[in-house]
């Protein structure tokens, strides 16, 4: 899990590169270690050729449906996990509504969340 705080006027987009490379290294298998995941799923707001070329150079597969075109791609089978996570994240009261001023103690508290919801899922299975 990554994460990157950013202003409220930023589009998400912007910030689609960042947060990949952010993502920290996933341990593979003995002799082959992974550092990226193998594949991104995202909506349309990220199609663009830009991120999917910058993905592609990073040796990750974008799935992201192409915009103007009919709906039922079927990412919803992937993308309920980034749902269900945003509103786990939004159940503390500190992230729901932003009291702190300074951004260094507003991401302490989004990392921290972001380690609870890790330990919640890994001590579940």
């Amino acid at each position: 899990m990554a994460i990157c705080l950013t202003g409220a006027n930023r589009h998400d987009v912007t910030q689609l590169v960042l947060l990949v490379d952010a993502v920290p290294h996933i341990r593979g298998r003995v002799g082959h270690p992974r550092f990226r995941p193998d594949r991104l799923y995202a909506d349309r707001a990220y199609d663009s050729k830009a991120d999917r070329i910058a993905l592609r150079l990073r040796g990750i597969e974008p799935n992201i449906p192409r915009r103007r075109t009919e709906h039922g791609s079927g990412l919803g089978i992937y993308r309920w996990v980034v749902e269900r996570t945003l509103s786990w994240l939004h159940q503390s009261r500190r992230l729901r509504v932003r009291f702190e001023r300074r951004a260094d103690i507003h991401e302490a508290f989004m990392r921290l969340a972001c380690a609870l919801i890790c330990w919640r899922v890994l001590g579940a299975s």
